[in-house]
């Protein structure tokens, strides 16, 4: 009812604003159109007319003016405050027919039905446009783990009105998820869907629609199998989108993260309409030919064993999030550990060492009481004489080569079960 009074007052005011109007020019028509726009952008809501002399527009939302025209001039003395500086209409369009508003900065509340009216001395006619507001921030998937638990999310910070969010085991089986929306009743919603996926190694899907917009944002896990290397020994970890998930044309990111409890490490970064690449650590590389092929796989060189936990690869769009988790576990050498080698190696030589002067030791001694068997000492002059003997007889004991191929292969033996 109220409307149509607004249109009869309408129809009231046009013959003294445009001045007399022949009665066959009367034509009312109510056309309804649907326009949908996005939260924070610009939006047009068409109305066309059959041109002609002594223009006069009116938009209006229910009993709130919206904007007015007459008189060849903007008349805004009345307009609403909330739509001030954020609409207009295209003046150099108006002679040709043009009476679209254009809406700058879309909230929320601008949401309605808006009602315009258009009269000429030719004429009149009413449109009406209902205009719907959506918002439907990109959202992301993440994977987190503590101590005991390891989730998946999938977090939008910014969507209206409410999604349909579905969760979907190896690709068939729906299941339940814990969702929370904050930011009050009326929107926009910020929505985090997470489910627990502790032991688990299938592969998760979760999906978010916004039927306003017909946008559908998708998200996907996979688990790779367990990596085993041994320290020292390079490693390939694998991330390779699937063409269907990822179309060659479209625009994304590709992170890799060290997965910790209750943190991730950033270690490498690429862009792909940039090429942008960024690597953090001088042991990890990633292959030219291999992203020239979308293939992101990344090397890890000279594993240590602090390498050994879970890598995750996070490859992103505007549509599609695909994130593939992999653990490495790193194991020690089977050779003695380098901080052991070298006392183990001195204790060896000396160890030779001392074998091969005990022999010799043992021979002096046999030779010093068998000369003084058949030369025993007289005098002190005979005794000095003797004790020279002895010297000399002890130094060629010492001196004299030991037995062939004694302790030859004793130290590289060693070494081989060393090294």
């Amino acid at each position: 009812m109220k409307a149509q009074a607004v249109l009869a007052f309408f129809f009231t005011l046009i013959p003294s604003l445009c001045g007399p109007q022949d009665a066959s020019f009367s034509h009312v028509s109510m056309n309804e159109q649907i326009v949908t726009g996005r939260l924070g952008e610009d939006v047009i809501l068409p109305c066309s007319f059959e041109s002609g002399p002594n223009v006069v527009i009116h938009w209006k939302n229910q009993d709130t003016n919206v904007y007015s025209y007459y008189r060849d001039s903007d008349q805004l003395e009345k307009q609403d405050p909330r739509y001030v500086n954020r609409i207009s209409l295209f003046h150099g369009e108006i002679h040709n027919g043009n009476a679209s508003l254009s809406f700058r900065r879309l909230t929320l509340q601008d949401e309605g039905i808006y009602v315009c009216y258009v009269g000429t001395s030719l004429g009149k006619i009413t449109k009406k446009i209902v205009l719907k507001v959506g918002a439907f921030v990109t959202p992301v998937m993440k994977y987190e783990k503590n101590t005991t638990n390891s989730f998946l999310i999938c977090n939008v910070l910014s969507v209206f009105p409410y999604p349909i969010i579905t969760w979907k085991v190896d690709n068939n089986t729906s299941i339940s998820e814990n969702n929370g929306k904050e930011v009050g009743s009326l929107g926009p919603f910020h929505i985090n869907s997470r489910v627990n996926i502790t032991g688990s190694n299938s592969s998760y899907q979760c999906e978010i629609e916004n039927p306003l917009l017909k946008q559908t944002w998708t998200g996907r896990w996979t688990r790779k199998d367990v990596l085993h290397k041994m320290q020292s020994e390079n490693v390939l970890l694998s991330c390779k989108p699937e063409n269907s998930f990822f179309p060659p044309n479209q625009d994304f990111t590709v992170t890799w993260y060290r997965v910790e409890s209750g943190s991730a490490l950033l270690l490498a970064y690429f862009k792909n309409s940039s090429q942008e690449t960024l690597i953090n650590q001088p042991r990890l590389s990633w292959k030219e030919e291999l992203i020239n092929s979308r293939d992101f796989s990344l090397t890890v060189k000279d594993l240590h064993l602090s390498d050994s936990g879970e890598y995750l690869c996070d490859i992103s769009s505007n549509e599609s999030t695909l994130l593939t988790s992999q653990t490495l576990h790193v194991e020690a050498s089977p050779r003695a550990p380098a901080g052991i080698i070298v006392p183990v190696l001195v204790a060896v030589v000396s160890a030779v060492l001392l074998l091969s002067v005990a022999p010799r030791a043992v021979r002096s001694k046999r030779c010093i009481g068998f000369h003084r068997e058949r030369h025993p000492p007289t005098n002190q002059d005979s005794s000095s004489a003797g004790t020279t003997e002895e010297n000399v007889m002890q130094t060629e004991a010492y001196s004299s080569p030991p037995p062939k191929n004694q302790n030859k292969t004793l130290l590289p033996l060693i070494l081989k079960w060393l090294f």
